[in-house]
């Protein structure tokens, strides 16, 4: 027979450099008729069957490597067909992946080249579909400069010369659909880089990977889409009680017998009805994409569309979802779009250029992290982010998402010395590109998924963060306000003898309060690489410590902004978090000093309780009509009242004593006069304080103090805060109340 197909073609197929394979393979119209072409490398025959399972012809072996072709009898134009390989002397019947249409539209490839496609991912893949009828996987990357891109996987022995895939010129998109690929079968991208190295990638887009130490892609079902109820999106509304629980699902609890992971039905069916008891509205879990390393904690990850293998499957991960929110409970996920690692399986030099990362170092390795920085100015990475946020948010239901490190993101010179970084185009600091992908994000969430949120880990100044996009600002959410926790904190582990002297630590607070929608942290960066547990900044002796805890507590949950509280810290575990063990659960043990850790445990359950019941303490969070100073600056007794409003006037006012000294007979000038219910008291014996108080309620007096005509007095007990609820106008006289109110005795235990 002619031969049509010349030998360098065939030599480049087998040495893995051909780049443009249906232009060889499948079928062809020739001047004698419609010739097919085959590459199995190691067959040794092939025939050609019809659809009705007739042999129409044998294809000649024009190769001895495995290059078949013969021209088909009687026909002219192209028709269905399946090749039968013979492999010695056993046969399979095979679809030839060759004879197929190109799938991907014009449309799809102008979006995506254009990186204004909304949801990327519905694309780039692996996808089960049908072509002509024949089930299979379309497999799609983008590798613009890759001289040839093959899939390879548990189905083609792992050999790149089996399927090289058609190339999309306008896009850079490589595009191949495969018959009868399997649910769970491993693969990869082969790719011959534009230096005509050879390099074995994981799936960017991959809804499944392996488990580290293994780094391939498995093919998986996109999930379906969770609409947004109207009850979680009220739940989100900046009005509403937002109480997180930060969580690191691999060491919240683990499996006692091995000390191995439980999986995400296990984690539910313990985490769920915990968090609901505990009063906690939201969960937050630490980066859940997939990650090589489990130290990074999943904030250095590859695989940013595969829920990690560690705990199960994606399904199991919706199934969590569910169940918290059947409970009530909103979920947050920690997103990571600031960096990724190095490891050759990922993105890093992907097509042997800086594809995903700014190729000088200046702008695209972090010197903090041993981490590469996406090039935010690239059209088809902004996508490729934006896209994943949306992924996670629409296809398995998140009520919102966290995004780490904003400021690495937002400053081109952070944490660079200079010299170290390039300006932007206006010789500034700030990050343009990423700035303008951050507000993207934001506006596709908005738009796409109304009442989801993004909360940004920003520490710094950065003036706009949860302003509208539309006045300029970022568009978050809320923001974690890194500067209240670093100075409260810094303030609570001094002795309190010296605290007097930094009173304003406790105050400064609100000269900014109203210029962002904050969350108050306190996080797991609090609790690790030496930092001591929250028990453990605390000074004092034992009981000194847990009571400056549950006073810190008493004062954070009644400051205006959202809270944030990492898992251990509810029960106050004495030692730091350790990401490879369970948290010290023995600890509410009653033989390992439960008492005590139970009444951290029962004071953080009542605060909740206390706040999502009450909305003067969380409705006007964001608006300075919420919020009044009554002793901002007894920094000598280093005592603090607030009071806290609703929209409807009612009132709960906050007292902190942060010294071990009991007041007694402490004025306060309040706003109205009446009767003040006693409802929550950090130093209560339920919470194993001493118990003193003020027997359930005060009365306001017409004496003036703090330029109020009206006071109250009270007693403030040691290292404690205190929640006085405005109830109503007092009907009995002060004297007579006096004598049902008495202060129980102050206990020696200081």
């Amino acid at each position: 027979m002619a031969k049509f197909v010349s030998q360098e073609t065939i030599n480049n197929f087998f040495d893995g450099k051909h780049s443009d394979p249906f232009s060889v393979l499948g079928m062809h119209e020739t001047e004698y008729g419609i010739e097919i072409r085959a590459l199995y490398p190691d067959a040794n025959k092939i025939e050609v069957i019809g659809k009705n399972n007739e042999a129409l012809c044998e294809l000649h072996q024009i190769d001895e490597r495995g290059f078949f072709a013969g021209v088909v009898p009687n026909t002219r134009s192209f028709f269905t067909y399946q090749l039968k390989v013979y492999w010695g002397y056993e046969a399979q019947i095979l679809e030839d992946p060759y004879r197929f249409h190109q799938m991907i539209s014009d449309l799809d490839n102008w979006l995506l080249a254009e990186g204004s496609h909304l949801r990327p991912y519905e694309i780039l893949g692996a996808h089960f579909s049908e072509c002509d009828g024949i089930a299979g996987v379309n497999f799609r990357l983008w590798a613009p400069n890759a001289k040839r891109v093959s899939v390879v996987g548990d189905f083609n022995y792992w050999d790149g010369r089996r399927h090289p895939m058609r190339f999309h010129q306008a896009s850079g998109i490589w595009e191949l659909f495969l018959p009868k690929v399997s649910l769970g079968q491993n693969y990869k991208f082969e790719l011959l880089d534009c230096n005509d190295h050879l390099r074995l990638k994981a799936d960017p887009y991959a809804f499944r990977s392996q488990l580290r130490p293994d780094t391939a892609s498995q093919v998986s079902v996109l999930p379906e889409f969770v609409e947004m109820t109207e009850r979680r999106r009220k739940a989100n509304q900046a009005d509403q009680p937002i109480s997180i629980y930060e969580v690191h699902l691999g060491s919240w609890r683990r499996n006692l017998e091995n000390n191995f992971w439980l999986d995400y039905d296990q984690i539910a069916d313990e985490l769920i009805p915990y968090v609901k008891d505990m009063g906690f509205t939201h969960i937050e879990f630490l980066p859940l994409s997939e990650f090589p390393f489990d130290g990074s904690w999943g904030y250095q990850p590859i695989g940013l569309y595969s829920p990690t293998s560690r705990f199960g499957t994606a399904e199991g991960f919706k199934r969590l979802i569910d169940k918290a929110h059947q409970a009530g409970i909103n979920v947050i996920l920690d997103w990571v779009p600031g960096h990724f690692p190095s490891d050759t399986h990922g993105l890093v030099a992907f097509d042997g250029t800086s594809l995903y990362e700014y190729a000088d170092p200046r702008e695209g390795y972090h010197q903090d992290w041993n981490t590469l920085i996406y090039n935010y100015g690239r059209h088809e990475v902004k996508n490729f982010l934006t896209g994943n946020a949306l992924y996670w948010l629409e296809r398995f239901g998140l009520d919102g998402i966290r995004v780490d490190a904003v400021a690495s993101m937002i400053y081109r010179d952070y944490s660079r010395k200079d010299g170290e970084w390039i300006p932007n185009r206006y010789g500034g600091r700030e990050n343009l590109e990423a700035i303008e992908f951050l507000k993207q994000t934001n506006k596709v969430i908005r738009e796409e998924i109304p009442g989801a949120i993004s909360i940004a880990e920003e520490s710094t100044s950065f003036a706009g963060v949860t302003h509208p996009i539309e006045n300029n600002g970022l568009g978050f959410s809320f923001k974690w306000n890194m500067g209240w926790m670093n100075d409260t904190l810094s303030y609570m582990q001094k002795d309190p003898i010296y605290r007097q002297y930094h009173h304003s630590q406790m105050t400064f607070g609100m000269m900014y309060q109203y210029s962002e929608q904050f969350v108050l942290p306190l996080s797991h960066d609090e609790v690790v690489h030496g930092k001591y547990s929250l028990l453990g900044k605390m000074p004092g002796d034992a009981w000194q410590k847990f009571a400056n805890l549950r006073a810190y507590y008493g004062y954070m949950w009644a400051y205006p902004g959202k809270k944030l509280l990492f898992m251990g810290n509810e029960f106050a575990q004495g030692r730091e978090w350790n990401y490879k063990e369970s948290l010290d659960w023995y600890l509410l043990d009653e033989q390992h000093g439960g008492s005590w850790h139970k009444g951290v445990l029962k004071f953080v359950k009542d605060l909740n309780h206390t706040y999502t019941g009450n909305a003067p303490l969380y409705e006007l969070d964001f608006d300075p009509d919420g919020f009044e100073w009554l002793v901002v600056d007894d920094a000598q007794n280093s005592v603090f009242a607030f009071e806290r409003r609703s929209r409807k006037g009612e009132r709960i006012i906050v007292i902190s004593n942060f010294t071990p000294i009991p007041r007694e007979n402490y004025r306060i000038g309040v706003n109205e006069s009446g009767e003040y219910e006693e409802i929550l008291n950090s130093d209560s014996s339920f919470y194993q304080g001493s118990n003193m108080g003020n027997g359930g309620k005060v009365l306001s007096e017409e004496i003036e103090s703090h330029g109020k005509a009206q006071s109250i007095n009270v007693v403030i007990p040691p290292l404690a805060t205190i929640y006085l609820k405005f109830k109503a106008q007092a009907v009995e006289s002060k004297k007579s109340f006096a004598k049902k109110a008495k202060a129980q005795p102050h206990k020696k235990q200081k």
